[in-house]
């Protein structure tokens, strides 16, 4: 949880103390684990309240924790066991014995034996240890000493003792604030509102003109300050409304939530489910309807914790060092919504399916393969760029004989069937078909039109209304929803049935899977207009709401997982796309625009985090998730039918449309024009789905790379306007990482002559030399703080160097750029962050280090022990694991920051929990020191990387080894002894960089296969490191002759080239050597550059040309690379490398 959740529990903590509600107070500081009232705990030990006393300390800690742990519950028991025998109740003593006392021999078996001995004396007080025990008070007494002291001394109840220092009914000042607020915002503002209640927005209800003063005297929570009485708005602690949206480009599912300007959803991620809730009224200020374009953001979006951390690690989700953030360049809310030239809205396609369309959905990584299905149960597949249609299949029950006698009478009586809905799996290779007769089929993809059957389930009795994949328990499985009012969950492997959900009253129309923090939950809605939502664990539906429209509505997330939506139309043909504030189970804007009388049920779709759509009149409607206004219309030259179904792609450059007539229009924008033509005349091939489309061998590492994937499963909306044969969808997993290349103008003009772009000035590119530090030899690490705001370098003696970019005039949020120099920045104490070194010399040690997600932390080591620095203050928190073995590499665990991976230079990586300060696995795999770490939270999986040339996969969940591969070294290149290997995952999770001095190389990791490689020539010089930009469509590599490449990711192909004198001047020694690449978090064309003269350079491509250089032109219409063998060795860019 985060500090501002943590503070309001606070508050609450103190409104409860304050109206006496004194058991609710110990049970939530129980539960909170915040703070430990000890006064509260010796009253109860005093008391001898024993079963009290063990329940209030399971809030902060267990017994096994630590040895403080241990020793407080063994003096608790203990005391416990005396007072009975000194009762002489031999049977309770015995009980005690049993039950609490016998977890302590497997620690110490000899005390164990002794203190059952007890049993055998009159009088315990004849064993000469306790020959002073007194009367049951005094020994009470004497035993609540020696535990203060153990918990004192406990690092789990660090920062839990002091309540903080709190004004006197904090919370109350906080509601009266907001109320004012709200007030101020009244379209027609009266002079004495009467407030009344606290569980809706306070508006004034009758006009009377011009504002008034806020209210006063108001009779629920006393005296209301007038307006003026507060500092402006946004002065009061953590609850900051933001006057307008920030211009910082969103970060993606794997971006740190809070920086997104709209509210973030609440812990536990479902309406009202999950974690406990918080008065969502002060967490999440609803924006008044008077005032749509102004945002609150929230404090947090973190799961409640039953324990925080301790040494002041946050509870927050901590992504590998090496694993950049992903970032969509060029659609920020700062962006103007009069330019709505992002959106697909030029009819690129037409197709014709030979029947009515019913669903559709693309390829989440194949982004022009279109799946279709249609009113009349056909599938077809369409490569929409070369207009081909790859397949077409009717509907055929597989199995007659297996299927129930109530499909087999319906299908004998009315053979027709319609398709609901069409969805792909995450990781695109399954798709799912829902037929509004009982059946969902799940086909297998293997490429180009090879599809084969896989599953064919019975799924419900009626027809099957809605279909998603999700991925409970990191097993994928396919969700289906239907006319019998039920919501079933089935294994994507095996179809057997896990769960299936009771509770609504009318047959369900669609499902919306979802997940916050490590909660899996489904959002249901039904046909009586009820939306509920279900964990998975068969105990019901956790909450009951009513959609807008209160008949046919769906769901669906942003792409980020951060924001909800519904779309419904009423009986009446009213139709509504909200925005939810989930903790409330609220609306929390209704956008505009529909006609007033829609002819069906409307479609919607959600795109890049910032767009809604909808098919409504004839037409596309678009809106911009922030204004409720009608952003603008598309009509796609006409032809469509009332209401279309509507479908993006992934990246929101093309949108399918269905057409009357059976057709089907794709829209696209200028990239997705541009993506098109790539295919235009082309048959397509194959080859470019292999690399691609995982294949659907159902092993466990491919299982849980198609189930982890689907991480947002936004429900989105494809229905048919007639309710006989009822459709939808949801499901959506275009969050995932593309391994497509970023498909650009230039790169398809046949016209041009490609030429590799060569950057040989200073006045050819941005490039910028940080502020220096003269104590500073080499820069060994390298990192962006995860804001994007600073840089962090770690230097061969030791020293930490952080520089930190200001707001300007030019920018409204600081934000690195090589535009404007930094500060070198350093706390007024003056201390350094310098990590703790053995005797030998800092310059032959292996530094590393690792960046907590909220920057506030960073873990470093420089060959002695590990440290652990407060980022503000630069003090050490703490240090451990001293060598030998010496640590060489740091990665966070991706769900749990108190896990670390460390690599070490004994070959092992030692699995490190900090919370209990142990080592939880050890691996051994490797024969040299390790070299680099990465995790996969899709894949669930842990890449190393060793100075041996090794790569091993193991499993995250049982550290177990899965496969491992020596890297295939070019012929005649002997690597260095010291030579390092690096990995780093692509954003989709499932394709890692290799960075060895020899080679580039791309790997699929389920099979750990070698799926592209870039090899320099045999007389060019060493690869020093290299990284994804931010997107994961570009690379920068650097190389000890001082030049830095970079690669476009998808086929390794080279794009530009900076040479040496671009950034260094004329004076600078030809032995300077760029030691160390990073890449901005947001930013894909800005990286950084560590060289072995102790500097750093900034580096951005000219403002004119925003971006690196041109793309090689695609072969043979291809993206994918020339087999791996031949890289490197007859492209153009060899002879220049």
């Amino acid at each position: 949880m985060s500090s501002l959740s943590r503070e309001l529990v606070f508050l609450i903590l103190q409104f409860l103390d304050e109206e006496k509600f004194k058991e609710t107070v110990h049970k939530l500081e129980q539960e909170s684990g915040f703070f430990f009232n000890m006064k509260y705990f010796e009253d109860e030990v005093h008391n001898g309240n024993w079963d009290e006393v063990e329940k209030y300390l399971s809030g902060f800690t267990k017994v096994d924790d630590n040895r403080y742990s241990m020793k407080i519950f063994f003096e608790i028991r203990k005391q416990k066991y005396l007072e009975a025998l000194d009762k002489h109740d031999r049977s309770k003593a015995v009980d005690i014995l049993v039950k609490d006392l016998k977890v302590f021999a497997t620690f110490n078996e000899e005390l164990f034996k002794e203190i059952t001995q007890l049993l055998t004396l009159d009088n315990f007080r004849e064993n000469e240890q306790l020959s002073k025990y007194g009367d049951t008070k005094s020994a009470r007494a004497i035993m609540l000493v020696e535990l203060k002291k153990l918990i004192e001394a406990n690092p789990l109840f660090r920062d839990k003792l002091q309540f903080p220092n709190l004004k006197n009914s904090r919370l109350r000042t906080l509601i009266n604030q907001s109320l004012n607020w709200q007030h101020q915002l009244c379209k027609n503002p009266r002079p004495n509102p009467d407030i009344k209640t606290l569980f809706v927005d306070h508006s004034c209800g009758q006009p009377n003109g011009a504002r008034a003063p806020s209210p006063a005297n108001n009779p629920l929570l006393g005296s209301l300050p007038k307006a003026g009485g507060f500092p402006p708005l946004g002065a009061h602690g953590p609850f900051q409304p933001t006057p307008a949206p920030v211009p910082i480009p969103l970060a993606g599912w794997m971006s740190n939530a809070s920086t997104v300007t709209h509210p973030t959803v609440s812990e536990g991620g479902a309406i009202g489910l999950g974690g406990p809730s918080i008065t969502a009224a002060l967490k999440h200020p609803r924006t008044p309807p008077t005032n749509p374009s102004v945002d609150y953001p929230s404090g947090d979006s973190d799961h409640v914790s039953k324990r925080t951390r301790p040494m002041g690690l946050s509870n927050e989700v901590n992504l590998p060092v090496n694993i950049l953030p992903v970032s969509f360049p060029g659609h920020s809310h700062g962006q103007a919504l009069n330019a709505p030239d992002d959106l697909p809205k030029n009819v690129a396609r037409n197709l014709n399916q030979g029947s009515s369309p019913m669903s559709m959905d693309f390829h989440p990584l194949q982004q022009t393969l279109l799946l279709v299905g249609t009113n009349v149960g056909d599938i077809g597949l369409w490569e929409v760029g070369s207009r081909e249609r790859l397949l077409l299949r009717n509907f055929k029950v597989w199995d007659l004989s297996s299927c129930s006698m109530p499909l087999q009478a319906a299908l004998v009586k009315d053979p027709g069937v319609s398709v609901n809905r069409v969805i792909w799996s995450p990781d695109g290779s399954l798709f799912g078909v829902a037929y509004s007769r009982h059946i969902v089929q799940i086909y297998s993809y293997h490429g180009s039109d090879d599809i084969r059957q896989h599953l064919e389930i019975d799924a419900h009795v009626g027809g099957v209304n809605d279909l998603a994949f999700s991925h409970p328990n990191k097993q994928l499985c396919v969700i289906t929803c239907g006319d019998d009012k039920t919501i079933k969950v089935w294994d994507a492997a095996t179809g057997s049935k896990q769960y299936t959900f009771e509770g609504h009253e009318a047959p369900v129309y669609s499902v919306c899977p979802h997940y916050k923090e490590n909660i899996q939950f489904i959002f249901s809605t039904a046909l009586d207009g009820k939306i509920k939502a279900w964990l998975y664990d068969n105990l019901g539906s956790r909450v009951d709401y009513d959609a807008p429209g209160r008949w046919c509505t769906t769901m669906a997330y942003s792409a980020d997982g951060t924001r909800l939506f519904s779309c419904g139309t009423s009986k009446e043909g009213e139709s509504y796309i909200v925005e939810w504030n989930e903790s409330e189970g609220a609306v929390k804007r209704t956008y505009q625009g529909f006609r007033k009388r829609s002819f069906g049920v409307v479609q919607f779709d959600t795109t890049k985090n910032r767009f809604l759509a909808a098919g409504d009149d004839f037409s596309i409607k678009f809106w911009d998730m922030d204004n409720v206004q009608l952003l603008t219309t598309v009509d796609a030259d006409g032809g469509l039918p009332a209401s279309p179904r509507i479908r993006f792609n992934k990246d929101g450059t093309l949108l399918a449309v269905s057409a009357n007539e059976n057709g089907i229009k794709i829209l696209g924008n200028a990239d997705g024009v541009r993506l098109l033509r790539t295919f235009e005349n082309l048959s397509y091939d194959a080859s470019r789905t292999s690399e691609v489309v995982a294949k659907p061998a159902m092993n466990p590492i491919s299982v849980a790379a198609a189930a982890a994937a689907a991480t947002s499963s936004a429900g989105l909306a494809e229905r048919n306007a007639s309710a006989v044969a009822i459709s939808g969808m949801n499901g959506d997993a275009r969050n995932l990482g593309d391994v497509k290349p970023r498909i650009t103008e230039e790169s398809n003009d046949k016209s041009k002559i490609w030429k590799l772009t060569e950057i040989n000035e200073p006045s050819q590119c941005r490039s910028l030399r940080l502020p220096e530090n003269m104590r500073v030899t080499k820069i060994s690490r390298l990192i962006y703080t995860n804001s994007g705001n600073a840089i962090l370098a770690l230097a061969s003696n030791a020293i930490h160097l952080l520089w930190k970019w200001q707001r300007n005039d030019r920018t409204s949020v600081s934000k690195a750029t090589a535009s404007v120099s930094p500060q070198l920045w350093q706390p007024s104490s003056g201390i350094l962050m310098t990590n703790d070194v053995t005797d030998t010399s800092p310059e032959e040690a292996v530094p590393c280090f690792a960046l907590s997600k909220n920057d506030s932390y960073v873990m470093s080591a420089s060959g002695g022990k590990i440290s652990l620095f407060n980022m503000m203050t630069f003090k050490t928190m703490t240090t451990f694991m001293p060598p030998p073995p010496a640590a060489t590499f740091l990665a966070f665990h991706p769900q749990d920051n108190n896990i670390i991976a460390i690599g070490m230079d004994d070959s092992t990586i030692q699995i490190y929990n900090v919370r209990v300060d142990e080592v939880k696995s050890k691996l051994k795999g490797h024969s040299k020191r390790i070299t680099g770490l990465a995790f996969s939270h899709v894949l669930n999986v842990l890449v190393s990387s060793g100075a041996d040339s090794q790569v091993c996969v193991w499993n995250s969940d049982g550290w177990e080894k899965q496969k491992s591969r020596f890297l295939q070294l070019p012929a005649g290149r002997t690597p260095s002894s010291q030579s390092d290997t690096r990995v780093q995952f692509h954003q989709d999770q499932t394709h890692f960089l290799v960075v060895h001095e020899t080679q580039l190389a791309i790997f699929e990791t389920t099979k750990l296969e070698c799926v592209k490689q870039w090899v320099p020539r045999d007389s060019a010089a060493p690869i020093s490191h290299a990284t994804f930009s931010c997107d994961s469509q570009l690379i920068y590599a650097s190389f000890l002759d001082a030049t830095v490449c970079v690669f476009s990711a998808a086929n390794l192909r080279l794009r530009c080239r900076i040479n040496p004198p671009a950034y260094l001047p004329a004076n600078v020694s030809s032995n300077v050597q760029p030691l160390v690449i990073a890449a901005h978090p947001q930013e894909p064309n800005q990286f950084a550059l560590g060289l072995s003269d102790g500097a750093v350079h900034v580096f951005e491509p000219l403002e004119s040309e925003g971006k690196w250089g041109v793309p090689p032109p695609v072969e043979n219409g291809s993206t994918s690379s020339v087999p791996a063998t031949q890289v490197g060795n007859s492209s153009s860019e060899q002879a220049q490398r």
